[in-house]
C-alpha cells in the first residue's frame, strides 16, 4: 500500500514539471515568435508593405520598434498595443486610418516616437494620445485634419516635435501651447494648411524657444501689417522659423491666390503701415548672477494684481507654481518672483515666466537670461589689460639686462703672456669647429678639411696676437708650419668665410 502510494507521488511530480516544462516552453515560444510576413531583428519588427489591415500575429512582445508603414490599416482599435509593453518607436504611415479609438494606446507609456503621417485623419480629439506621457515625436502631417482639440496634447510634457504641416487646419489652438506644458517643445510646423489669420496677441506671447521653431510659412494669410511687422522682426532677430523659409512666407492682397505678396521681397507695400514696436518686441531680460549668492528674479508683466497665478520654466525644464511644487534650492513668492537661495553653475540658462489672469481673460509671457559668473577675489585689483602690459615691461628689461649687463667669459685653458685686446678675446671664445678641440702640445691633431679652424691659444705669440694655422701647413708633422694672422680685421672677417685662407 505504501509502494502505490509513493508511486503515485512520483507521477504527479513528474506530471506537474511536465506541465510547467511545457508552459515555459510556450512563453519562450510566445516571446520569440514571429509573424510570417514581418521581418524580426532583435527587437525591431519590420512588417513594411504586407497589405495588412490589422496587426499581425503572434506579436514578439519583447519589441520595442514597431514598423507597419505602407500597409491597409484604416483604424486603431482600443487596446491594440496590450501585447507589446515595451514598445517605443511605432511608424504608422502611408495606411488609410482615419479612425482612432480613445483607449488605442492605453499603457504605451514608454513610446517616444509615434508616426502617423500620410493618413486620413480628420479630427484630433482631446483624449487620443493621454497615455503617452513619454512621447517626443509626434508627425501628423499630410493628412486631412481640419481640427485639433485645445487639449489634445496637454498630457505631453515630453513632447519636442510636433508635426502637423499639410493639413487642412483653420485655425490651431495656440493658447494650449502658450501654457507651457510642453517645456521641451522645440518644433511645432503648421505650415502648408489653410489658416487665413492666426492671434498676434497669443503667438508674440510664446515663449521664444517656441517661436524660434514656429513654422507657419505657405498658409494663405491676409495681408495685415501687424502680421507682417512679426514677421520682420522674427526676420531681424534671425529666429530659424523665417531664415530657412524665407521665400515661402507669403500673404493674399486681395484674398486671392493670384495677388500672393512675398513679405521679404515686396516689403514696400508695407511701408504705409504703423508698426505696432512694443507688441512685437522680445520681452527677455539679461542677468548676471554670482556662484554662492542668493538672486531674486521678477516676472515683470502688466498683470500685477490679485487675480494674476504665476509659473516658472527653469532651464533644467522643470515647472515652478505658486503655491505648488517649490524646489529646495528655490523660492517663489505670491507675486511671482522666484528666489534664487544659493546660485550654481547649472543655474544658468532661460527662466520663462507665465502670468495668467483669469479676471481679464489675458496672460502674458516674460523670458529672463540668467549668466552664472565666479565671484571675484578680494585681493585681485589689476586690471587683465594692465596686468598684461606691465608683465611685457618687466620680460623687457630682464632681457636688456641679459644682453648689456652680462660679462664676458672667455674660455681660455692657458693664460697668455701678453693680455690680449678686449675684442680678440670675444673672437676667440667664438670657437666653431666640426672637431672637439685638440689636446695641448706641439703634436695637436687637426682636421684635414681646408677650411680655417680656431685652435686653442699657444705659448708662441707674437706682440700679444694668437697664431692661425691651415691643414696645409700640417701635411709635415715633424717641421709644422704656422703663419701669423695678418691684421685682426682681416682674421674676423676669415671668421665668417668658407674659403680657406692661403698662406
Amino acid at each position: 500500500m505504501k509502494n502505490l502510494t509513493g508511486a503515485y507521488c512520483v507521477q504527479k511530480c513528474l506530471t506537474g514539471v511536465l506541465f510547467i516544462i511545457e508552459l515555459a516552453s510556450k512563453c519562450a515560444v510566445s516571446l520569440h515568435s514571429c509573424p510570417s510576413t514581418c521581418i524580426c531583428a532583435s527587437d525591431l519588427l519590420s512588417c513594411v508593405s504586407q497589405n495588412l489591415q490589422q496587426l499581425p500575429a503572434p506579436i514578439p512582445a519583447m519589441a520595442a520598434t514597431l514598423d507597419l508603414s505602407h500597409n491597409a490599416l484604416y483604424q486603431l482599435q482600443n487596446h491594440w498595443l496590450a501585447g507589446l509593453p515595451r514598445i517605443q518607436i511605432l511608424r504608422l504611415s502611408h495606411n488609410h486610418i482615419s479612425r482612432i479609438a480613445p483607449q488605442a494606446f492605453h499603457n504605451a507609456t514608454y513610446l517616444m516616437h509615434l508616426d502617423l503621417s500620410s493618413n486620413r485623419l480628420h479630427v484630433i480629439e482631446k483624449q487620443v494620445f493621454h497615455e503617452l506621457i513619454s512621447l517626443q515625436e509626434l508627425l501628423l502631417y499630410n493628412n486631412q485634419i481640419v481640427r485639433v482639440d485645445g487639449r489634445a496634447f496637454i498630457h505631453l510634457g515630453s513632447l519636442r516635435k510636433l508635426y502637423l504641416s499639410w493639413n487642412l487646419l483653420m485655425d490651431f489652438p495656440f493658447s494650449s501651447i502658450q501654457e507651457l506644458h510642453h517645456p521641451h517643445l522645440r518644433i511645432l510646423d503648421l505650415s502648408s494648411n489653410k489658416l487665413p489669420t492666426i492671434p498676434i496677441a497669443e503667438v508674440t506671447e510664446l515663449p521664444l524657444y517656441v517661436k524660434n521653431g514656429l513654422f507657419l510659412h505657405d498658409n494663405p494669410f491676409m495681408c495685415d501689417c501687424t502680421l507682417y511687422a512679426m514677421f520682420r522682426h522674427w526676420e531681424k532677430y534671425g529666429l530659424n522659423s523665417v531664415q530657412d523659409f524665407r521665400e515661402e512666407h507669403t500673404c493674399l492682397a486681395v484674398g486671392q491666390p493670384q495677388s500672393s505678396i512675398r513679405f521679404f521681397k515686396h516689403y514696400n507695400i508695407f511701408e504705409n503701415c504703423s508698426l505696432v514696436h512694443g507688441l512685437m518686441a522680445f520681452p527677455i531680460t539679461t542677468i548676471k548672477a554670482v556662484i554662492g549668492e542668493p538672486l531674486l528674479i521678477s516676472c515683470e508683466t502688466s498683470l500685477q494684481d490679485e487675480h494674476t497665478s504665476y509659473m516658472w520654466t527653469l532651464p533644467s525644464h522643470e515647472l515652478i507654481r505658486f503655491p505648488g511644487n517649490i524646489n529646495q534650492t528655490m523660492a517663489m513668492y505670491s507675486n511671482g518672483s522666484l528666489e534664487i537661495k544659493e546660485v550654481r553653475q547649472q543655474d544658468s540658462g532661460i527662466y520663462v515666466c507665465k502670468a495668467n489672469n483669469k479676471h481679464l481673460m489675458r496672460n502674458e509671457t516674460r523670458e529672463v537670461n540668467v549668466t552664472v559668473h565666479y565671484k571675484k577675489s578680494e585681493g585681485e585689483s589689476f586690471n587683465t589689460g594692465l596686468t598684461t602690459l606691465l608683465g611685457c615691461a618687466v620680460s623687457l628689461v630682464l632681457v636688456l639686462m641679459y644682453l648689456y649687463l652680462t660679462p664676458c667669459h672667455c674660455c681660455c685653458r692657458k693664460k697668455v703672456p701678453t693680455p690680449s685686446p678686449p675684442h680678440e678675446c670675444s673672437a676667440q671664445s667664438s670657437i666653431l669647429s666640426a672637431t672637439p678641440p685638440a689636446t695641448d702640445g706641439p703634436n695637436r691633431k687637426i682636421s684635414g678639411s681646408r677650411h680655417v679652424v680656431f685652435l686653442e691659444p699657444v705659448k708662441e705669440t707674437r706682440n700679444g696676437k694668437a697664431k692661425l694655422a691651415t691643414s696645409e701647413d700640417f701635411t709635415d708633422a715633424k717641421n709644422p708650419k704656422i703663419q701669423q694672422m695678418k691684421s685682426d680685421s682681416e682674421s674676423i672677417t676669415s671668421v665668417f668665410s668658407d674659403s680657406p685662407i692661403m698662406p
